[in-house]
């Protein structure tokens, strides 16, 4: 099950530049996981500063 983005997203960027795989990208107000790339590893979920990543 990929990681998801939840509205507490306040658009940092952080995990973006963590994703080893590159799975985030900016979105409409918040950023999104690309659900087909994430590999689960967990990694943005460790660096997001709101906890808005769920996994």
């Amino acid at each position: 099950m990929a990681y998801v983005i939840n509205d507490s997203c306040v658009s940092c960027g952080s995990c973006a530049g963590e994703c080893p795989v590159s799975a985030i990208s900016e979105g409409d107000g918040k950023y999104v996981i690309d659900a087909d790339t994430c590999i689960d590893c967990g990694t943005c979920a460790a660096v997001c500063p709101t906890g808005a990543i769920e996994g």
